[in-house]
């Protein structure tokens, strides 16, 4: 190129650089951005107390998930309101792949249980993958007068609005259940609820209060200990971690069938891309053996890899909120 043609063309290469520079300031340089992905600390919010059984399932996973990125997962406690305030600020949050939310079955009921969101319960989230499905135990405090879970019905029939049930509050997974046992007994009980699981489980284990329906990432140590009185286990078959428990269906309550189920999200509109690098990290996880057997020694364990996908949790998620959206109507409990 001649000095003459040189000249003209400098200002039109300090354009085209210039317009290069805007749009990546701008956010459209997709390829480098997923590239580099993730280039900082990660936040998986979780929308309750710590030492909780969702924050237990978290912190396991993050732990996981940070080797295989190759950045920090940090977990960020944000309790309050029956999980929707955590769940409000990865809503509101940058959809760059920064900030995630790993919430429990409370993200299937959120969208009948409250009326009044200051977000989308369902529009406001991009699904990554299913993390693990808990099962749920009924236990009551030690001392209570029933040996079995047809004996427990039989009270609380009997005491109508007599028997105390603990729950960590509103949307929470020991209130879902709790619901479940009513209609599965046809009769109500008194409902305590308090600002976690663990003063739930501390007032069932001093006497405080009498029945409890909760996850067994939260029940199976005090279960193991004795502290608590243990009458059956949600699932359709007996758990490998409790194999002389009964399920609710063998012990007389057919209807007392439910898994709490965890998922990892990302707020809606983060790049394709992103989330299926968390989804393949999400998967590693769930196949680290420390994981698993963590998990196996809480009575739960990981969801097949397939499940660990956007799309699968995406159809799940639909399916399960049509599933509760008939009980919480049923119950007339609005948490609004």
């Amino acid at each position: 190129m001649d000095r003459r043609r040189l000249l003209h063309a400098i200002p039109r290469l300090a354009q085209l650089a210039l317009a290069a520079t805007g749009l990546a300031a701008l956010g459209f340089a997709p390829a480098q951005a997923q590239g580099t992905y993730p280039t900082r600390t990660i936040t998986v919010v979780v929308p309750f107390a710590a030492g909780g059984p969702t924050d237990t399932v978290a912190r396991l996973v993050a732990e996981s998930m940070s080797r295989d990125l190759g950045q920090t997962v940090v977990v960020e406690n944000v309790g309050g309101a029956g999980g929707t305030l955590g769940a409000a600020r990865v809503a509101q949050a940058r959809p760059d792949g920064q900030t995630l939310l790993l919430h429990h079955i409370g993200m299937a009921t959120a969208p009948t249980l409250y009326r009044r969101l200051s977000y989308d319960a369902v529009g406001a989230f991009a699904p990554i993958g299913l993390v693990t499905e808990v099962p749920m135990t009924v236990i009551a405090r030690k001392d209570l007068p029933a040996k079995d879970l047809k004996e427990l019905a039989a009270l609380i029939r009997k005491e109508t609005t007599g028997i105390n049930y603990a729950n960590a509050g509103i949307g929470a997974a020991s209130h879902l259940c709790g619901l479940l046992l009513q209609k599965a007994v046809d009769a109500p009980m008194t409902t305590v609820p308090y600002r976690g699981t663990g003063p739930a489980m501390t007032d069932l284990i001093s006497g405080t209060v009498d029945v409890m329906c909760d996850q067994t990432t939260n029940t199976t140590e005090q279960i193991r200990a004795g502290a608590v009185k243990v009458f059956a286990v949600t699932t359709p078959e007996r758990l490998p971690s409790m194999p002389d428990v009964p399920t609710a269906a063998e012990a007389g309550l057919p209807g007392m069938e439910v898994t709490i189920w965890h998922g990892l999200y990302a707020p809606k509109g983060t790049d394709a891309a992103i989330l299926e690098r968390l989804s393949k990290a999400l998967q590693t996880a769930l196949r680290d053996p420390k994981v698993s057997q963590r998990f196996a020694d809480l009575g739960t364990t990981p969801v097949a890899q397939e499940r660990a996908t956007p799309a699968a949790h995406a159809s799940f998620w639909q399916a399960d909120i049509a599933k509760w959206k008939p009980v919480i109507e049923a119950a007339g409990q609005y948490a609004d």
